[in-house]
């Protein structure tokens, strides 16, 4: 079974499958992350990809074996066997001798697979030879859990997609599109999520065969496959979408458009040192993210500059000192920032580097209102006359003829 296993050979390397060359990793501090409070809220092989992803992350010390200990104690619920010797050479015996190789554990479990695997194609060969669908749609329903369960993740995403010939109802078809979804999240392979995502509301329209969960399924599904493609407007509507059944308990007007709270922070400044303390510490666990994690700095960088965009905005001119203190920055710092906004045209502004202030370039509506009204003037001008000597024309009756041709 290990020669056929084309994704478990690097776990974390599969988030990447779909084209390109991984990011750099920085090594992080996970001392803020609660380990075990965060892999609860996960179970099965995704709870253990992201306990590797976070123990790749933090890069040695008591977080990196925390996470190793705990992916150890879930792979060994499982089948995996080619993600559990992974992880036990990543562990080289800096947890003792209870998480070490345990051979007799491995091979008693390849041997059970064998059995399972020659058991699933004797049963989906009687199911072809009865041409029952329901019966092989089942069939390749198993063979998909049993791949996936052992890490082989092509193969299961395979058996899945076969069983689309045999769905007979839009719950089967909605299941199918399910599974290629999870295994395609798993693969890094994001169009083919957005893909079957599609297909499954296609689907629901046709028949309601959408449940509450599944439909926040599919919009968490829809939101991921934004969020790599870096369209982070629609993956935010999407997530806000989602049903509270999956844990979204927030909403776009529970904080950002709720005036009480826009009062309390204008009236308690020292609100701010906590929001920036709260931030400060939710960046480092979004880093830890395993699919947030690529795009925290790009988020981050966006949100900074709409901030120094919405400070400038009310204001004809703006002291850089008191606009870097703000941002706890140094001036020369933030007139790079101001720059660079100012030459993508995101902010109508001119900076005196000599006297440190920002000038806004607000247009004069007054001035504007007067040359559009010139403008029209002139305009109805022109026509006017064009009208005049038009009628002329056509009075003296001096019409061009055109030459007749000899």
């Amino acid at each position: 079974m290990e020669a056929d296993d084309e994704y478990t050979g690097q776990m974390i390397d599969e988030i990447y499958a779909n084209g390109g060359d991984p990011p750099s990793r920085p090594v992080i501090s996970g001392e803020q992350l609660d380990v075990e409070a965060y892999a609860a809220l996960y179970s099965g092989r995704t709870k253990i990809v992201r306990l590797l992803f976070i123990a790749e992350r933090c890069g040695g010390g008591a977080m990196e074996l925390e996470a190793l200990r705990m992916a150890y104690d879930e792979i060994k619920k499982g089948e995996n066997t080619q993600l559990f010797r992974e992880v036990v050479q990543r562990i080289d015996g800096c947890l003792g001798p209870e998480y070490g190789p345990d051979p007799a554990w491995a091979e008693a479990v390849d041997r059970r697979a064998e059995q399972r695997k020659d058991k699933l194609e004797n049963e989906l060969n009687a199911y072809r030879t009865n041409l029952i669908k329901e019966s092989i749609r089942m069939g390749y329903n198993d063979f998909g859990d049993f791949y996936y369960a052992h890490g082989l993740l092509g193969d299961a995403f395979k058996n899945y997609v076969r069983t689309r010939d045999y769905c007979t109802t839009g719950k089967h078809i909605t299941h199918m599109c399910l599974n290629a979804i999870l295994v395609s999240i798993e693969m890094g392979q994001f169009t083919h999520v957005s893909s079957y995502v599609s297909k499954a509301e296609q689907n629901s329209q046709n028949s309601d065969s959408l449940d509450t969960i599944t439909a926040a399924k599919l919009r968490c599904a829809a939101g991921i496959a934004y969020l790599e493609a870096k369209k982070y407007k629609l993956a935010a509507r999407k997530f806000l979408e989602t049903n509270p059944e999956l844990g979204n308990n927030y909403s776009e007007n529970k904080v950002i458009d709720n005036i009480n709270f826009r009062n309390f922070l204008e009236l308690v400044p020292e609100v701010r040192e906590l929001i920036h303390d709260f931030y400060s510490s939710l960046k480092a666990n979004l880093l830890l993210d395993i699919h947030l994690h690529d795009h925290v700095e790009t988020l981050y960088e966006q949100i900074r500059s709409k901030a120094l965009i919405q400070y400038t905005h009310p204001f004809l001119s703006v002291d850089l000192h008191m606009m870097a203190n703000a941002f706890k920055t140094t001036v020369a710092g933030l007139e790079k920032e101001l720059e660079a906004l100012i030459t993508d045209n995101q902010v109508q502004a001119r900076i005196d580097s000599h006297n440190k202030i920002l000038y806004a370039r607000h247009a004069d509506q007054r001035n504007a209102t007067f040359q559009r009204v010139l403008q029209t003037g002139n305009e109805f001008d022109r026509d006017v006359r064009a009208m005049l000597l038009r009628a002329n024309l056509i009075k003296h009756d001096y019409n061009q003829k055109s030459l007749r041709k000899v």
